[in-house]
């Protein structure tokens, strides 16, 4: 048999779910984008008209969507930063030769990955909450006023952050210490016979070495982070003064409280370009850098 035809048998099934269950929706979300699909729509599709590029440029018009799509890139920029390092801060702990018990430390910090994610931010709103929360009882211990985590929009979004950075860094800790033990010892040992401190040695090793993990950790992150959802659901509904409105939570509005299902879709073909684009430019950086 050709080896061409039987890859091609062994790799159908897969390509037939693959369009099947992600590429006929997407195309037609895309189809869907075009037009004024709305409840009228859905009562009768007799009222359905095609809109061209009018829900793109409407949504372009939209202040809430500018506010949302500042938000989302601020929990963005702000917060993948923040898990990359937290992450490769726990997997450089637990790759130490000392550390002790690191199969349970391994899973006590990658439990969060695997919980509930709803179950868990209900339980943050409590520990956040001004007149009963742990958080600020343990502040008032300490002589600070209680802060309005989650009602104050200067603190909303940090806190929702610190809950992301939180639930999310077990799964790139996993990825950076994979990357962690397929780095040579030999190269640190002689960095250690040279004199290299430790902190020389995480720079012009470590992190050279780490450079194709943390372009795949950086990209898996930006793209996570900017369908950011069901935290500011469950812990402020968007708000408090719409600080916490992302781009899915902006479409989930659009097409479910009001919708308007049209230009819900173009709001995620919106954020896809969005991601995209930022995706692209990393790996861009990357391949100039030397990481791909």
């Amino acid at each position: 048999m050709n080896r061409s035809l039987a890859g091609w048998m062994f790799a159908g099934p897969a390509l037939l779910v693959i369009g099947l269950f992600f590429g006929l929706p997407v195309l037609s979300a895309l189809a869907l984008s075009l037009t004024d699909f709305d409840l009228y729509a859905l009562a009768d599709m007799r009222n359905l008209r095609f809109v061209a590029l009018d829900n793109y440029l409407a949504l372009l018009r939209t202040p809430l969507f500018w506010k949302s799509l500042w938000n989302t890139s601020y929990f963005v920029v702000v917060g993948v930063p923040l898990s990359v390092a937290v992450s490769l801060g726990a997997a450089l702990l637990l790759n130490a030769p000392v550390a002790r018990l690191k199969a349970l430390f391994r899973t006590a910090l990658f439990a969060p990955v695997v919980t509930t994610l709803v179950a868990v931010a209900v339980i943050w709103r409590y520990l956040f909450h001004t007149s009963y929360g742990l958080v600020n009882w343990a502040l008032g211990h300490l002589g600070i006023a209680p802060v309005d985590w989650l009602g104050d929009p200067r603190w909303a979004m940090p806190t929702i952050i610190l809950f992301a950075v939180w639930k999310n860094f077990g799964y790139n800790m996993v990825i950076f210490l994979a990357g962690l033990q397929a780095i040579p010892q030999d190269l640190y040992e002689a960095a250690r016979i040279d004199g290299a401190s430790r902190w020389q040695q995480f720079r012009h090793i470590t992190l050279p070495q780490l450079g194709p993990v943390l372009l795949v950790v950086g990209v898996i992150t930006v793209s996570g982070y900017f369908q950011l959802f069901a935290e500011p659901y469950v812990m402020t509904r968007g708000d408090p003064l719409q600080s916490t409105v992302s781009v899915l939570y902006f479409m989930f509005e659009e097409g479910f409280k009001w919708w308007n299902l049209g230009r819900a879709s173009a709001v995620a073909f919106l954020l896809f370009l969005v991601i995209l684009a930022a995706t692209t430019l990393m790996l861009r950086l990357g391949r100039r850098k030397g990481a791909v």
